[in-house]
């Protein structure tokens, strides 16, 4: 308790307090939703565990638009209840539990046809302003004219576009953001243990008390005893269920949301924008110096693990985002793709054991066992109290309410103030007050733990690789503080070299290895597998956005 730190020691106590101790609740998946759910329970004083079989985040939640908003689109199917709880979140994180990490990001929504645009799409984004309620935490949206938005936009096209409406939602880095709230479930006095995979549950006749899993990186397993389980597993929930012999009242089914990234100089905008198609809505991202554009909605039915994009999914991007901008966006242009799969939920009729919200689904399948799933990410916190409220009927003793929605994230406290003295903390550090400013929305007030290192040894103060704002002591610190046991870890979630470095951060992967191996205790043997591991992996990737490049 108190100490968020996730490292090799920390791991290690983790799996100790696994196999021999017993838990109010045990919380299967590292997700945003797991994440929601550990931090929940642990704030309400309860005894909590979070396993999760791979890395934190490592599935959908490392793969959305890194959006935080309210759902435009919802308005004109009506869901007004979800759009006002998705927009209270919103105001939340930017200025209360997150704000380190949640920012403010301006869209321009394009108008053709000026009177009748400007009527029904202003009507719309007054209400969207309205239905946050009386925080103001983002600016209220304003209606442009064509020549201001030649001023801030000169991709949009002139000859179709006659005017936009700015407004405002958020953007995260949704890996980073993840984690976060695990480390503050950590510092709650939630026990954390990545890499471990369950297959199977306990029972003491129709009960589930608990959960068998292996220790995947020693092989071992480990009876893990628990009043509640909830599992947070979203595309793998259908799987997950049959392996245990569950029938739930609902159904997952899998939705392909594809994003391309581009660089800066593709578009002309010192604004987001979004673009309303056939089947949805289009955004067009800023993402420091590039661009993230997406997203598709396709079924799916393929690898859960590693989904791809294909040439169509790149086409369909290419060609909406086409249609307002000039010049043309080209396959040539792209750095980068990534794909993310959304749980979405289909509720069985006449369940009497679930309870629908809208957008996510909570079930209590057997007496000791809970599930979650659908949503989206800016409502984890919901979804996380939701499955917490259920799971604590089954520990029989008053629980306390959930506090979550007055509780700041690690790194979130004095994070304001230390903004303002980021020229004070350059000069003390002798680094660039960029970099400074970097850390901080990156890391808050925990830039205290990151520049220790940097005192340590003054060689991390540089930064890993030119174009980027990286400093290697983020790197040490991925595996000192913040759970990363692999090249793969640090390179795709806790950063996001993945899609942001050339060639998925190849060229670096060595001087990652070496900067993290001392911290996990690797020899050479451990080091190369760990290089040789993410070289495999990210050689299909690359070699499957080559073809994309080709195809057309």
């Amino acid at each position: 308790m108190f100490s968020s730190e996730l490292n090799p020691e920390q791991r290690d106590a983790a799996i100790k307090a696994l196999a021999s101790e017993e838990f109010d609740i045990i919380v299967i998946g590292g997700g945003v939703t797991g994440a929601g759910a550990v931090l929940d329970a642990a704030s309400r004083g309860l005894k909590v565990a979070l396993v999760e079989a791979r890395d934190l985040a490592s599935g959908t939640s490392s793969r959305s638009s890194k959006l935080i908003h309210g759902g435009l689109r919802y308005l004109e199917q009506y869901d007004f209840k979800l759009v006002r709880e998705a927009l209270h979140e919103r105001e939340l994180m930017v200025s209360t539990l997150s704000p380190h990490l949640v920012k403010p990001v301006g869209f321009l929504y394009p108008l053709h046809e000026k009177l009748k645009d400007r009527t029904y799409v202003g009507a719309g984004l007054a209400l969207y302003d309205v239905l946050r309620g009386f925080q103001r935490a983002l600016p209220w949206h304003k209606h442009l004219s064509a020549k201001k938005i030649a001023e801030i936009a000169p991709s949009l096209r002139q000859d179709i576009v006659t005017g936009a409406i700015k407004y405002y939602d958020a953007q995260v880095d949704d890996a980073r953001h993840t984690m976060t709230i695990i480390r503050t479930a950590r510092r709650q006095g939630a026990t954390i243990a990545t890499r471990v995979e369950v297959n199977q549950l306990l029972r003491d006749g129709k009960k589930v008390v608990g959960v068998e899993a292996i220790d995947t990186v020693s092989g071992k397993k480990i009876k893990v005893r628990a009043k509640s389980v909830v599992m947070c597993a979203g595309i793998w929930s259908d799987e997950m269920h049959a392996n245990f012999g569950l029938t739930p009242g609902y159904g997952v089914t899998m939705s392909k949301g594809v994003h391309i990234v581009l660089p800066g100089h593709a578009v002309k905008s010192n604004t987001g924008i979004i673009l309303k198609t056939e089947v949805s809505v289009l955004f067009l991202i800023p993402w420091g110096n590039q661009w993230i554009v997406g997203t598709t909605d396709t079924p799916y039915d393929g690898d859960r693990a590693q989904p791809h994009a294909t040439s169509a999914d790149v086409q369909y991007i290419l060609d909406q985002a086409n249609k307002v901008l000039d010049p043309q966006l080209k396959r040539e242009d792209i750095i980068g793709v990534y794909a993310g799969l959304r749980p979405l939920v289909a509720n069985t009729k006449g369940s009497a054991t679930t309870k629908l919200s809208r957008e996510h689904t909570t079930d209590r399948s057997a007496p000791g066992f809970v599930s979650i799933a659908g949503g989206k990410y800016t409502t984890y916190r919901v979804m996380g109290k939701d499955a917490i409220d259920l799971a604590v009927t089954d520990l029989r003793r008053l629980v306390s309410d959930s506090i979550t929605e007055k509780l700041p994230l690690v790194g979130a406290d004095g994070y304001f103030a230390l903004v303002q003295q980021s020229a004070q903390i350059a000069r003390e550090f002798n680094i660039d007050e960029k970099s400074v400013v970097h850390l901080l929305n990156r890391y808050g007030s925990l830039i205290s733990e990151v520049l220790e290192l940097i005192e340590d040894d003054k060689k991390l103060a540089k930064q890993l690789c030119e174009g980027l704002p990286y400093l290697k002591a983020e790197i040490v610190y991925a595996a000192t503080h913040e759970g990363a046991m692999s090249v793969d870890d640090v390179i795709s979630r806790r950063t996001r070299l993945a899609f942001e470095a050339p060639q998925a951060g190849l060229e670096l992967v060595d001087e990652i290895a070496s900067l993290i191996a001392p911290v996990l205790g690797w020899g050479a043997a451990e080091k190369k597998a760990s290089i040789a591991e993410y070289r495999k992996q990210v050689s299909a990737e690359v070699d499957a956005l080559a073809a994309l490049l080709i195809n057309s």
